[in-house]
């Protein structure tokens, strides 16, 4: 298993590699200049207006940026500052000068082209929101679709098994921004029912004098609804998925013999199908890694709320380019991080899954 999973980490610098070149590629070969945007040319970065604006000011912007390098370069000087390279002036009209390379230790994004703040700053901010979400999330989805499709294998063709199965596919086939839109509009309206807050994490009188129980109970106030709106499309997908592996494993043999030695129904069913079904589970589970830091754009725009998807939004939108790699880059390394545990927990739910060389 370990020779396994040393494998598989020095796998993980060629794909991260390939990765990262293509993502760079493509994020710049999104049309408009981010330059022409910062002194308001426009987003499409036309020739119309630049009679309105200073030339001199984009090329200077320009070159601060290292947008003035062809592509290649401008790789090199993003990949040396995450290695914790900075790099000043190394590629001059004369040729490559490496003499103002300078080694700084810690592993730099950049600075964000909207406010030039460092990217890895103002992803601190936001990742907290978007991790504690992220993780109720997997909580809520899968301590409600778990049992729900343990109890629809084993109550297959029943009455609750067919309104379980018609509710969920009913709720999963609803999208998302019109339920998170109807939600603020009907259950967070004066004018309607003001159940909840129409958005952001804390009341307008929010303290931090305040207790902590009374701080905890202001963010879930202001978090019941966006998770209800975030979670309610995954329950049908789980359970589903847990219906079917179950389904599949308590009709093989050794479900059989379990019964056939007396064992009760709740012990031939937590003890011995429940672990054997997990394997699908385990697979969505690792697919939802990347998640606890990309966050929901939708979501988190709906009902205002700092999360990383917003910011990963306004980046797109901004062509941010340095916040943009970062998002890339962090996505691509939970992702195979999240497949590096998966096959861990296949190893564990079931025995019979080995990694190692087998013995003669």
């Amino acid at each position: 298993m370990w020779t396994y999973i040393a494998k598989r980490t020095l796998l993980f610098l060629p794909t991260l590699f390939i990765i990262t070149v293509i993502s760079f590629g493509i994020s710049r070969l999104a049309p408009g200049d981010p330059a022409a945007n910062k002194v308001g040319q426009g987003s499409d970065g036309g020739m119309s207006g630049r009679s309105t604006i200073n030339e001199k000011t984009v090329e200077l912007i320009r070159k601060q940026w290292n947008l003035d390098k062809p592509v290649w370069q401008q790789y090199v000087i993003w990949t040396g500052g995450l290695m914790g390279f900075r790099f000043t002036n190394v590629f001059t009209p004369e040729g490559t000068s490496w003499s103002n390379l300078t080694w700084v230790g810690t592993p730099d994004f950049g600075n964000s082209f909207l406010d030039n703040r460092p990217v890895f700053d103002k992803m601190l901010e936001r990742v907290p929101v978007t991790l504690v979400m992220n993780i109720l999330a997997v909580i809520i989805a899968y301590a409600v679709a778990v049992p729900l499709g343990i109890y629809s294998a084993t109550h297959t063709g029943t009455v609750a098994d067919r309104v379980s199965t018609f509710v969920l596919f009913a709720l999963y086939s609803l999208p998302v921004f019109w339920v998170g839109t109807l939600a603020v509009t009907f259950l967070a309206n004066p004018e309607y029912l003001a159940w909840f807050p129409s958005g952001g994490l804390k009341s307008p009188g929010f303290s931090s004098n305040w207790s902590v129980w009374k701080q905890l109970a202001d963010y879930a106030k202001h978090l019941a609804l966006p998770m209800m709106v975030y979670v309610y499309a995954d329950f049908a997908f789980i359970s589903r998925q847990m219906r079917s592996s179950m389904l599949e494993v308590i009709r093989q043999d050794f479900i059989r013999t379990a019964r056939a030695k007396g064992l009760p129904e709740r012990a031939v069913i937590l003890r011995h199908a429940f672990r054997n079904a997990l394997i699908p589970l385990v697979t969505i589970l690792a697919t939802l890694v990347p998640a606890l830091i990309g966050g929901s754009v939708i979501i988190e725009s709906i009902f205002s709320i700092p999360g990383m998807g917003e910011l990963s939004f306004k980046a797109l939108v901004s062509r941010d380019y340095p916040m943009i790699m970062a998002v890339f880059t962090i996505s691509a390394v939970l992702t195979l991080v999240g497949l590096l545990l998966a096959d861990i927990l296949y190893s564990i739910v079931d025995p019979r899954i080995s990694f190692g060389k087998k013995s003669s």
